[in-house]
């Protein structure tokens, strides 16, 4: 059986605002949670693409990315993803491949095809409803960008051509899965809202995965949601917040992380209930003995080789002690 300690732990951010708080003192508090995660021995801290989403501040991704990258010390740093069919390749190539020169070998880039938000939006940034359907070519452009071979195109991405950034693909369905075993590449699938197709996804990826000359064999991450606390009854507390949230995000209203209820009964329905457990439902929940279970518990079910959590606590230092909470786990 595979060991906790022996699974690097990572985190996913999307700079979610509580409600009451700025844009700014959001950001800040970020920065801070990013070099505690660095204290403590996570692996990866990447940060999410979204546009046109009230109460999440993560949209200038590599922005973000080159913050945390340079107030931390030893994280890998990335995105978790940047949405491909949003940017010309050769322009992640460049952005990417300068974070890369200022934080060398510390830059993932993990890239994925949704828009990372609705279609008015899509239409806002002038983007291709069709360039979805040529996400492969485009992940082989930018492969060719920023590798070795990109130096000796007419076009060539400067900063990026021979850099060390890792590509990944991230998906939340089949599709990235068989690409990503296809062309060899790293693999991360995202649990922490697509909860249904993780074992499939990843036993699609490990079954059908070629060596490359960039991994020689599957590297799977799986993104699951963490509500860690001193103790079961706490942590279903803290737990409200994150279950406001995604109703919210069911009826289309603005994203702030509210504060916690005791109860939410009279807040949802046995229908909302029912779509808010089944989005949550690789949640990891409780205080350090539960957490540590159903951890040994998913993995020993879901062969992933990292697992990387989202964090969504509204108390800004319940939050920093979650990750505490979390390492602990691993011992």
């Amino acid at each position: 059986m595979t060991s906790l300690a022996d699974i690097p732990f990572s985190l996913l951010e999307l700079a979610s605002v509580p409600q009451g708080f700025t844009v700014a003192q959001t950001l800040a508090s970020m920065l801070d949670y990013a070099q505690h995660a660095d204290t403590l021995g996570f692996n990866r801290f990447w940060l999410a693409e979204h546009h046109n989403m009230e109460g999440v501040a993560s949209s200038a991704t590599a922005v973000l990315i080159g913050q945390v990258a340079a107030r931390t010390q030893r994280l890998r740093v990335g995105s978790g993803g940047i949405m491909l069919p949003n940017h010309p390749p050769l322009i992640v190539a460049e952005q990417f491949g300068t974070l890369d020169a200022l934080y060398p070998g510390r830059i993932d880039l993990g890239l994925g095809r949704a828009p990372g938000t609705d279609p008015l939006t899509s239409r806002a940034m002038r983007r291709d409803d069709m360039r979805a359907e040529h996400f492969p070519q485009e992940v082989e452009e930018l492969q060719t960008l920023l590798g070795a071979d990109g130096a000796h195109k007419r076009v060539k991405a400067y900063p990026g051509a021979n850099s060390a950034v890792e590509i990944w693909l991230l998906g939340s369905s089949l599709f990235s899965a068989q690409l990503a075993a296809e062309r060899g590449l790293p693999y991360a699938f995202a649990g922490h809202f697509a909860p249904r197709l993780a074992r499939e996804a990843i036993a699609l990826y490990r079954h059908r995965f070629q060596p490359s000359a960039t991994l020689q064999k599957p590297h799977v991450i799986l993104c699951l949601p963490l509500i860690a606390a001193a103790s079961d009854d706490e942590a279903r507390f803290l737990a409200t917040s994150s279950q406001q949230r995604i109703m919210a995000l069911m009826q289309g209203q603005p994203l702030y992380l509210p504060p916690p209820v005791e109860s939410m009964e009279g807040i949802w329905n046995p229908q909302i209930k029912a779509q808010v457990d089944a989005f949550l439902a690789l949640s990891v929940t409780g205080g350090a003995a539960s957490i540590k279970s159903k951890l040994q518990a998913l993995v020993s079910q879901i062969p992933a080789d990292e697992l990387m959590f989202t964090n969504d606590i509204f108390d800004r230092e319940k939050r920093l002690q979650a990750l505490q909470i979390l390492m602990d786990a691993k011992s």
